[in-house]
């Protein structure tokens, strides 16, 4: 297996389409799906608000200010996504997602009654399938801000199963810092007896190269959180 490519090398991807089919979509999504954008950028503001809410309450658990970490997201580089897992023959066969770990702060998850998140205990390395709560968000803490707290909060390994009779609908939001952003592990928090654990990265150059796969068999090694720890 190959070296992970450097990250400092990398250079992070930038907001424009990529062919002429990616225009056409964003015409069509501006000009003949009004009403569907209203409810998307609707939705986005609400749960965003609620993403910093949620930074706020974090950075408290920690003995931080409850605004330490919103700077970070002054030109924050976050992400809707909208996921639609059809019914499949052979369920055993094939995953909606395969195992990973996002790589931001937090992922607000809405999804139906479906199910098929499943997250990987840690204890023995099962995996648990997250049962579906109405009117209930899932929560995530990505890898960002695993490195923040030096381990304190851990970022949890998942994936998604399917079905062969229903199909599933998902809204993750992806709460990401702005693409300049040093992800490094606080200053507060480390000290002669909690040194630092990670040495630090560009968050857009960090998600520039995880999304080229995550956990994938590449000729590359994905990169990882964990090519920037630190030795002891």
């Amino acid at each position: 297996m190959g070296s992970v490519v450097d990250p400092a090398f990398v250079q992070a991807p930038e907001h424009r389409p990529k062919s002429t089919e990616d225009f056409r979509t964003l015409h069509l999504y501006h000009h003949v799906f009004p009403l569907y954008r209203e409810a998307c950028e609707k939705y986005a503001k609400a749960v965003n608000e609620l993403a910093f809410k949620l930074l706020e309450l974090i950075a408290l658990t920690l003995g931080l200010p409850a605004k330490r970490l919103n700077g970070f997201f002054k030109d924050q580089s976050s992400i809707i996504r909208l996921n639609r897992y059809p019914p499949c023959p052979s369920p055993n066969l094939a995953l909606g997602v395969g195992r990973h770990k996002d790589g931001g702060a937090l992922t607000i998850l809405a999804q139906d009654d479906v199910g098929g998140l499943d997250v990987k205990r840690r204890s023995d390395g099962e995996w648990i399938r997250v049962k579906p709560i109405p009117n209930s968000y899932v929560i995530n803490i990505g890898d960002t801000f695993q490195v923040w707290s030096n381990d304190k909060y851990e970022s949890a390994e998942h994936r998604v199963s399917v079905n062969s009779e229903r199909e599933r609908f998902s809204v993750p939001f992806f709460f990401n810092p702005a693409r300049y952003v040093t992800v490094q592990p606080l200053e507060e928090l480390i000290d002669e007896m909690n040194p630092a654990k990670y040495n630090g990265y560009k968050w857009g150059e960090f998600y520039k190269t995880r999304q080229n796969g995550n956990f994938k068999k590449l000729d590359v090694e994905n990169i990882q959180i964990y090519h920037f720890k630190k030795a002891v």
